[in-house]
Parts: structure tokens; sequence; C-alpha cells
């Protein structure tokens, strides 16, 4: 059945919609399109470095300035071009079946700094944005990650306490007041995350300020270690 599904509706790629021989996958025009991290990375948000790679923790001049709540961060793509969007055909587009490759790509970029004991949790979406959005995108593809890492998700361990300032045009300082107390544990599901290694999980990583204020509320439940990572990093051009 799925052999005759196949030939009827042939699988195409998730960005240009050209025929391709697997699904959830781009064509090699479109892989060559989008800005995929590779080699020496920021070891606390990602962010590629010049070098090349090895074992030496490395960081970007952002997390050398700014104190990160957080162990370690990972990040698949650099938000431009492509990338840009496939995640905003998420956000705002209801694709929702891209949350299943976008997993896979922030599932191989985080794979160093994941530990079998993680839990991992989405940055929370306030009411309502879910009610107008009707998903939380970084939700979609923490479950998405889940099922490929074999790990647990609990998708509710935190709660958006008010509906924060949409921060497209802020400069690094507003974006950490608009964030600041915005996010907390779950009154009974973020128990969950007591003595747990957690890893976080959004869509975009711009200053860090909501994966900060995200991080503030995973060790206000009680989790004894905390990672992040997004799947497109806002970055400098290195």
């Amino acid at each position: 059945m799925q052999r005759a599904w196949q030939i009827i509706y042939p699988p195409q790629c998730i960005s240009c919609d050209a025929l391709m021989g697997e699904e959830h996958a781009l064509c090699g025009n479109c892989w060559r399109e989008t800005p995929f991290i590779t080699g020496l990375v920021c070891d606390a948000c990602g962010t590629p470095l010049p070098g090349e790679e090895d074992t030496v923790e490395a960081l970007c001049d952002d997390c050398m300035t700014i104190a990160r709540p957080w162990d370690k961060g990972r990040a698949a793509v650099l938000y431009k071009g492509n990338a840009r969007r496939l995640v905003l055909a998420l956000k705002h587009g209801d694709r929702l079946y891209l949350a299943k490759p976008m997993a896979l790509w922030l599932v191989s970029a985080v794979r160093p700094i994941l530990r079998p004991d993680m839990v991992l949790v989405p940055v929370p979406a306030h009411r309502t944005r879910l009610f107008s959005r009707r998903y939380n995108q970084a939700a979609l593809i923490a479950n998405e990650m889940a099922k490929i890492a074999e790990l647990t998700t609990v998708p509710d361990a935190l709660v958006r306490l008010r509906p924060t300032i949409v921060q497209d045009g802020m400069g690094r300082d507003a974006r950490f007041r608009n964030m600041s107390g915005a996010i907390a544990p779950h009154p009974k599901r973020g128990a969950l995350l007591d003595g747990r290694a957690v890893l976080l999980v959004d869509d975009v990583m711009t200053s860090g300020a909501t994966l900060a204020a995200a991080t503030e509320a995973c060790h206000a439940a009680g989790a004894s270690r905390v990672c992040v990572s997004a799947l497109a990093r806002v970055a400098k051009d290195t």
C-alpha cells in the first residue's frame, strides 16, 4: 500500500517540491542553499567559529561577554537564506510536516551534548499565541526529536506567564528585559524536571534571552543540568 501511495504521490523536496527518492528531505539544490552549521562551533550557543573542528571548547564573542545560565548549546542551521524560509514556513505557514526533517537536523547537531538521561523541554508559548497559531512549533520539533533520539519529552513542563512583545527589531538589552520573569515551571508538571538533565528546544536563537529565561525556570524546577538547542541561530557573518 505504501509503495502504491508513493507511485501516485511521489516524495517531494520539502522546500521546492522537486520530485525526490525519499520523504522529508531536501533536493541537492535546496540542500546547498541551506546554511547548515558545520565545523568548529561555540560550545555555548552553536554559532559557527573560524577554524577547524577539534576537541577544544571554544566560545563566540557574545558568549564570552554574556553570562549564559545554561551549560552547553547547539544549533543546526544559520537563520538566513533557505533555512529562514523553512523556519517561517513552519512557524507561520502551517507546514507542520517540516517538524520531522528539522528534528533530524537538530538531533544531528546536538549529538555531542546529548545524554541518555536527558528530558526534552520545548520553550513554551503563551496561551494567546497558541490560540492564534494553534500550535507551538518548538513543541512539534521537540516531540519529533524525542522519537528520533529515544528520549522523553515533557511539552508542558514550563509555562509562559505573560504575552511578551514580539522581539523582532529589539536590541539585546531590550530582549532580556522583555523576557525577564516571563517563563516559570508549570505548577504541577514542572516537578518532572526535578533532578533531571534537560535539553531545551526552540526554533530560533537570537540574543539568547528566551532560552535564558527558560533555563532559569528549569533550574527553579530543580533541573540538575540544562543545555539548549535551537533549530536556527541568528549569528554574525563568520
